[in-house]
């Protein structure tokens, strides 16, 4: 059965190691850290922060992820860049440096795995786009993600690729391109899938969506969303069905984090980690 879990980056004003606590005391299974300006910040690691923080979690027997959303850590005025696609070589040197840090961070703490994605072009060019992406792009992403990959084996670390509603790689189909053009560089790319993301894009039905996948499936966020739109909301007010999506999971053989991801909902921190966990409670199904 697949861990429960909580991306921090819906506690973003709380301090990690007492996140740990509380979300153990929820009942999570798991947490997602999001390394960010306010903890576990790559570029300013405090000496023993990263050990400190793995011992509490297996204090609490909680299993980690690294999750590389931050906004803002690499330039404090463009949200998510440089990325992977950048037409300058040292942007896109920055953006691997990072990825190298966040997996070098997840072998300290004890976390299997560490989530990518591809970031947005430079122009905004879509992977997906009717009129096909630049060629060029594409290899911009493989040979990225292939540098990546080289270091997360050689750490023991394994990464899984998320599709981003808005970014160049936005839908599974992207991901399996990717694997694609990877070839034998791509070993070990996992998939990390949001269900709430099949929503935007019309990856429906979910739970089909999740079967069809499975074979590649490394982690998972959970999230809901109403009328397409890419917020993640709290599960109940939007259009995912919460019960046939964990159904899926398990019926899948899925057994890795399944992390509740509400990024926007730092404001209420551990009222919406609750009230998460009670609708995850009354969905989870039956164990036969």
């Amino acid at each position: 059965m697949f861990q429960l879990g909580y991306n921090t980056n819906g506690l973003a004003h709380h301090r990690l190691d007492e996140a740990l606590v509380e979300l153990a005391a929820l009942g999570y299974r798991g947490v997602a850290i999001t390394p960010d300006v306010g903890g576990l910040d790559p570029y300013r690691l405090r000496p023993g922060e990263p050990r400190a923080i793995a011992e509490r979690a297996r204090e609490l027997g909680l299993t980690l992820a690294v999750e590389t959303g931050a906004r803002f850590l690499l330039d404090p005025r463009r949200k998510h860049r440089p990325s992977l696609l950048e037409d300058s070589a040292a942007e896109r040197e920055r953006r691997l440096d990072f990825l190298r840090r966040s997996i070098d961070l997840a072998a300290e703490l004890g976390a299997g795995l560490v989530s990518i994605w591809s970031g947005n072009a430079p122009l905004g060019e879509r992977g997906d786009s009717p009129s096909g992406a630049p060629d060029e792009l594409w290899e911009r992403l493989a040979q990225g993600v292939a540098r990546a990959l080289e270091h997360a084996r050689a750490r023991g670390v394994r990464l899984g690729f998320e599709p981003e509603p808005g970014m160049f790689v936005e839908r599974p189909a992207g991901y399996l391109e990717l694997l694609r053009l990877l070839g034998e560089r791509g070993k070990g790319l996992g998939l990390t899938l949001d269900v709430g993301h099949l929503l935007v894009t019309g990856d429906l039905p979910v739970d089909e969506a999740i079967g069809a996948l499975a074979p590649h499936l490394t982690h998972v966020h959970l999230d809901d969303i109403r009328a397409g739109v890419h917020e993640h909301r709290m599960f109940g007010s939007g259009e995912l069905d919460l019960p046939l999506t964990l159904k899926a999971l398990r019926d899948a053989g899925y057994a890795g984090m399944a992390a509740v991801e509400l990024s926007r909902d730092s404001h209420r921190g551990f009222e919406a980690a609750r009230e998460a966990w009670g609708h995850l409670q009354a969905a989870m199904p039956c164990e036969t």
